[in-house]
């Protein structure tokens, strides 16, 4: 367990300084945006600067955004998940402001894409273990665990009034190169981990009360439970059968290689899930 948590803290601080550098090489001297919170930091830094010359870092201004979604994902997410993020987010505003901006290319387009590569990499790489960065990812699981509701609305509007400001206040160019580079963080974070909001594990094991158990422990999941046999070897197992979202797959993972680390289990992408997501007590 260790082990598993020291690697999970590196990977997040790794991740935090792809991003940071993403930003301060690439995207902030083009004026091109990123995503969820840090696009909103982004831009209000530029806004403030070039309009009211009030030099307010970009670092400084994410830490503030983020300090009442930490308080709501202590609250209603748990204290695990959210001390990762916290650490994601300190690590990224303390990297903004000792990295210094350079401006890398000219090019807008050069800017977007590589900026779009490495904010994706950060991002995959902190999701795929278990954490996240901060932000709407929060929020995204404070509506995940209480209602089912549709998640990536709240990403795109606040995706949208970034790129629509942009295109506004700075050049129209900048909101299209904008949106070339969210496209590209997206498939990159699609090729580590995943974008869709939920996953469907089917697991395979002989047992199902232990596993089902240490599952009920961490998860706020149903799990439907199913007779299996194996075909090769005859022997009578049981196969759990759950969906989760994203931010809830490392934890699964882990709890599946503590209890039965034999157990075969398949995760597969879910598009939609129809009635109820939640556990009732």
């Amino acid at each position: 367990m260790f082990l598993m948590e020291t690697k999970r803290l590196v990977v997040v601080v790794i991740g935090a300084l792809l991003n940071a550098l993403a930003l301060n090489f690439f995207l902030i001297s083009a004026n091109v945006y990123a995503s969820g919170f840090t696009g909103a930091a982004q831009l209000v830094s530029s806004i403030s600067a070039d309009f009211f010359n009030l030099h307010i870092q970009t670092g400084i201004l994410l830490l503030l955004f983020n300090i009442p979604v930490f308080i709501l994902g202590w609250l209603k997410v748990g204290r695990g998940f959210t001390i990762y993020s916290i650490v994601s987010v300190g690590c990224m505003s303390l990297f903004l402001q000792f990295i210094p901006v350079i401006q890398l290319s000219n090019d807008i387009i050069l800017n977007a894409v590589f900026g779009g590569v490495i904010t994706g990499v950060g991002v995959g790489m902190t999701l795929k273990y278990g954490a996240s960065t901060g932000g709407m990812d929060i929020v995204a699981m404070v509506l995940s665990r209480k209602k089912d509701r549709p998640i990536g609305i709240y990403f795109m509007s606040l995706n949208a009034i970034i790129i629509a400001t942009a295109g506004i206040l700075y050049k129209p160019e900048n909101a299209l190169y904008t949106l070339v580079s969210l496209y590209v963080t997206t498939r990159v974070i699609d090729t580590i981990h995943t974008r869709l909001t939920k996953v469907t594990a089917m697991i395979i094991t002989k047992n199902a009360a232990a596993l089902q158990k240490a599952i009920h422990q961490k998860l706020v999941r149903g799990i439907t439970i199913l007779p299996a046999k194996g075909a090769y070897s005859n022997d009578d197992k049981n196969m759990l059968y759950l969906v989760v979202t994203r931010y809830e797959l490392y934890d699964l993972e882990k709890i599946i290689q503590e209890v039965d680390p034999h157990a075969f289990t398949n995760i597969v992408q879910t598009a939609s899930v129809l009635g109820s997501f939640r556990r009732s007590d």
